[in-house]
């Protein structure tokens, strides 16, 4: 089955999709992965995208889909998540043409919704340690010694990201709308948009994602 999350900045898309990888053994396509493998990779096309970043300009369409063929080259039985990709309706159409070159297709595509308001309160709440990247959040999850993380034990690694505060968020979701909610009538029209609810616990929504592809 090959499927793609939409939803939101922080809407819990990665996380979602590390437990359809743990629990289906499905593929998770992620194109920011993906960027940063190539980038270092010494293939052609890493060394392609090494010159577009290092330039300071956006990887094209054309790139990003190239890499995404390389990786359906090791296309297994579970299939795969499609995670940051499409983000606009030339990429849905030119995702579409790749999957049906190589003979496979797109199965569901989930839409995980959330509140605004919501979300903001869930990404300006939200730190990790510096050591070993476990998450956190000032309301939902905090450390159970102050200053110091439950996983590595390392004390006032904690930090932030730059990118993670009211303004810079509303911003993000603004570019969300306009680009990438238009994928939503685009794939209810093809009849395979699915709508789940995005909120509660991490469990609760995995739950609602199985009930959505196998129901």
């Amino acid at each position: 089955m090959n499927i793609i999350l939409l939803g939101p900045p922080g809407a819990g898309k990665g996380t979602q999709a590390h437990r359809l990888v743990a629990e289906r053994g499905m593929v998770q396509l992620s194109t920011g992965d993906m960027l940063r493998a190539a980038r270092t990779s010494g293939t052609e096309m890493g060394k392609q995208v090494a010159a577009v970043m290092d330039a300071g300009k956006l990887v094209t369409d054309e790139i990003v889909i190239g890499l995404i063929a390389e990786q359906l080259d090791s296309a297994t039985d579970a299939g795969f998540i499609f995670d940051g990709f499409p983000r606009t309706l030339a990429q849905a159409d030119a995702l579409g043409e790749l999957l049906e070159s190589k003979g496979a297709s797109l199965e569901a595509v989930v839409e995980m919704q959330v509140d605004d308001e919501a979300l903001v309160a869930r990404i300006t709440g939200r730190f990790t340690c510096g050591e070993c990247g476990e998450g956190y959040h000032d309301t939902f999850k905090t450390p159970a010694v102050e200053n110091t993380c439950d996983n590595c034990g390392s004390v006032g690694s904690f930090k932030r990201r730059a990118d993670d505060n009211e303004d810079a968020l509303r911003t993000r979701l603004m570019a969300y709308y306009k680009d990438t909610s238009p994928l939503i009538g685009y794939y209810y029209a093809k009849n395979m948009l699915k709508r789940i609810d995005g909120l509660g616990e991490i469990d609760e929504v995995a739950g609602r994602i199985s009930g959505a592809l196998d129901g």
